[in-house]
């Protein structure tokens, strides 16, 4: 009987009638309580790379990032059984025993939720894994279709020229762009002879292998000993043979992880993945590359039905899923189905989040090996394709460059310069890379179900994600001047005498913007006010070279800050480097600026200065409180020097009082300069400084 998984979360996929091998069974447990890990300390369990992996690209440390209690893993053990693979993300844990009782001591411990059954179903064990059954390797033939020259500026590729060129490649190359800096993990069934060929010599001399490990056999770990594919698929990114074979990130570091047992298919490999995955998001990757794929088992009551490959459904794609939500890129192998009755893509090479990658024959055409799309959902796959039949790789048995055909080949060609793209552009996100390569693909403007959205150029790519991105900005600013606060609102006393354009032309504002109007559009108006954006990695840095926009807007008496229509938010349209921090001037009042980044609420930037003394950048050192929990910028800048001294009093106020008009020495904005803008404002503001950098 073919018994289709469904796994509705994470948490509720069981399985009731196979083992996920010969002996090994899956234990999930119910909660994380009583742990000793703190996603207040995820240096205790995260690298710091994997750290700053998630600030750089403001993910947040979950539950989820939690190892698997220890005590719980100890209790497993404590029954007999051996600990094979843990999940933090699926939480549970994989383990072997040969023994029934065991698995029943297991099943009543109070923090476990379930265990696979004991009951296995058929075993039908193929010679050939179906995801290496179209592979190939072989010599190298005749190699007309190589462009006459192999060499870049920055290295000599041989016979591996054309699979980078074709991707536009080696002008990313030659612009220093090599994966230096960048982690790819490499997820395979094993990576023989990798420890002692010469094609590998620079990746060991130059500290580029940064670890391995087995997950496949973890009781019994041969990551060099034992099979022969991850060694290919790891050449095809990080062999440096000068004319004869370059990969395409030659200059990554790499971690060798062995998630595929190819002795047999079950469906354990895909949790010996996931907690690949998770291992590989610990220690720092950027890009995981997965030249492996699932669809059928030696047990075919756990074969995957095409209505499983919906992005959603098996353990793998949610494992991969899960792995892209952190922050990697996943490039996996479409799959190598093309033509035969299985012919759409494999998993995790279904997820939506998951960058799968086709096959193309030298000159670009389709690979009739290379599986095909849509997804059970209706989505396009692959996304994008590469060289994958006649590309050049490393015989882990000679070590000679060699020709091989599949999509495992594609997928790691196609890793190395996603790794060198990202190096480019650190401050972009995954879904940045791998929006960026679709639209710069031979297919964008027609994807199909064969190449996806086609071969991408990397170097266009890279034009594209250099140039600066326009953002709509939408200000939703709240702010209070003291001197007509009266309570609750401002007064609007001036409203009768205010002029119809901006006052900030002339010194020390000297603000050339032309806004004005023919009559004032609302009798709730307060003053003229500035507004101004700065651009800076932080509010201490935010000095007067980091401002990229201004306007002069009005001020409502509710605190609102409206645009010349009296009734609209301020916008701009605005390349953004940084963060973005906001400043408020008025012609007397201390200018502030916004304590953090302002950030986008909805379709707007909001940013409300009244409601704490700490939205202010330097607090109650040049920012007031009023009244009722209000805040507001202090008054008695009378010069707009960005100082509250006596320069205010004895050259505005001296030579106003007791006149009428708009002027900067009427503190309290009521229209008249008198007594009570010096003795109840300014004699009480002296010595306030504006916090503003300069």
């Amino acid at each position: 009987m073919h018994l289709k998984l469904l796994l509705l979360t994470l948490f509720t996929y069981t399985l009731t009638h196979a083992q996920v091998a010969p002996d090994k069974y899956w234990v999930r447990f119910t909660d994380k309580n009583n742990s000793p890990y703190s996603i207040n300390n995820p240096e205790t369990f995260l690298s710091q790379k994997a750290i700053d992996r998630r600030l750089n690209h403001g993910i947040a440390i979950t539950e989820n990032d939690l190892p698997v209690n220890p005590t719980y893993l100890s209790g497993v053990e404590n029954t007999g059984a051996v600990l094979l693979n843990a999940s933090k993300w699926f939480n549970s844990v994989t383990v072997y025993t040969t023994n029934p009782s065991v698995i029943t001591a297991i099943s009543t411990l109070p923090y476990v939720l379930s265990v696979e059954s004991v009951n296995g179903g058929g075993i039908s064990v193929e010679n050939t894994k179906p995801f290496f059954a179209k592979e190939s390797l072989d010599k190298l033939t005749d190699d007309s279709w190589l462009k006459g020259n192999t060499s870049g500026q920055a290295y000599n590729y041989g016979q591996a020229f054309n699979q980078i060129d074709m991707l536009n490649g080696i002008a990313l190359h030659d612009l220093g762009y090599d994966g230096e800096g960048m982690t790819i993990a490499v997820l395979d069934a094993g990576f023989l002879n990798v420890d002692v060929l010469s094609a590998f010599d620079s990746l060991w001399i130059n500290n580029k292998i940064k670890g391995w490990k087995d997950f496949a056999d973890p009781m019994n770990p041969d990551i060099f000993g034992s099979h022969s594919h991850g060694c290919g698929v790891l050449s095809t990114m990080g062999a440096n043979l000068p004319g004869q074979m370059v990969g395409t990130a030659p200059q990554a570091d790499y971690w060798l992880l062995r998630s595929e047992d190819a002795g047999s298919e079950y469906l354990i490999e895909e949790l010996n993945w996931v907690s690949a995955a998770e291992f590989a998001d610990s220690v720092g990757a950027d890009v995981i590359n997965s030249s492996l794929s699932y669809t059928t088992f030696d047990d075919p009551a756990q074969d995957h039905g095409y209505s499983d490959l919906d992005g959603n459904t098996t353990i793998i794609t949610k494992g991969a899923d899960m792995a892209v939500s952190k922050g990697m890129i996943i490039v996996n192998s479409a799959g190598n189905y093309g033509g035969s009755s299985w012919q759409y893509v494999g998993a995790p090479a279904d997820g939506d989040s998951v960058f799968s990658i086709g096959a193309v024959d030298p000159s670009g055409n389709y690979a009739s090996f290379s599986s095909i799309g849509p997804t059970y959902d209706g989505r396009i796959r692959p996304n994008v394709v590469a060289q994958g039949s006649g590309s050049t790789v490393i015989s882990a048995w000679s070590g000679n460059v060699v020709s091989g055909s599949g999509t495992s080949y594609s997928s790691p060609i196609t890793t190395g310069m996603v790794a060198c793209l990202w190096q480019a552009h650190p401050d972009k996100r995954n879904t940045d890379i791998m929006d960026a390569l679709q639209q710069n693909a031979s297919q964008s403007n027609n994807p199909d179900m064969l190449l996806g959205y086609g071969i991408p150029d990397y170097f266009q790519a890279h034009t594209l994600l250099s140039l600066p991105v326009i953002h709509e900005i939408n200000l939703e600013i709240k702010v209070f001047l003291e001197g007509p606060f009266n309570g609750n609102v401002m007064n609007t006393n001036l409203s009768s005498i205010l002029p119809l354009a901006q006052p900030y032309d002339a010194a020390p504002f000297n603000y050339p913007g032309n806004e004005q109007v023919n009559i004032l559009p609302a009798g709730n108006i307060v003053d003229w006010v500035l507004v101004e954006l700065r651009d800076a990695p932080s509010v201490s840095l935010a000095n007067n070279s980091s401002v990229i926009a201004q306007s002069a807007c009005f001020l409502l008496n509710d605190g609102a800050i409206v645009d010349t229509s009296g009734v609209n938010q301020v916008s701009f349209n605005l390349a953004i480097t940084d963060s973005l921090y906001l400043a408020i001037y008025h012609r007397n009042h201390l200018a502030v600026i916004s304590s953090t980044a302002i950030t986008q609420i909805g379709n707007s930037y909001s940013y409300n200065f009244t409601i704490s003394g700490d939205k202010a950048y330097g607090g109650a050192l040049g920012y007031k409180y009023l009244s009722n929990g209000f805040y507001g910028l202090a008054t008695g800048d009378a010069n707009g020097d960005g100082l509250i001294n006596s320069l205010d009093k004895n050259e505005k106020w001296n030579n106003t009082a007791g006149s009428s008009q708009y002027t900067a020495a009427d503190l309290n904005l009521d229209t008249q300069v008198n007594n009570i803008d010096k003795d109840d404002f300014w004699d009480h503001n002296t010595s306030f400084i504006s916090q503003v950098p300069q």
